[in-house]
């Protein structure tokens, strides 16, 4: 699975410990998300897209490859 974690996160000028903050997960966590290296539980995808604003689908996107 793919996501837009990191443009979001610039477009909105927060840095990844404040992402982190907001969904209660170490800095580590969102790096790791960022690095397209860590899938979510669907409880933080949709913490983190209630962060932008938007839907878990415009923030993470499901590659059928990666079935």
């Amino acid at each position: 699975m793919k996501n837009r974690v990191k443009q979001l996160r610039i477009e909105h000028g927060i840095t990844q410990q404040e992402l982190a903050d907001k969904v209660s997960v170490s800095s580590r966590t969102i790096i790791s998300l960022e690095k397209q290296k860590y899938n979510p539980s669907v409880l933080l995808a949709y913490k983190i897209a209630l962060v932008f604003n938007l839907s878990i689908e415009e923030t993470f996107i499901f590659d059928e490859d990666d079935k």
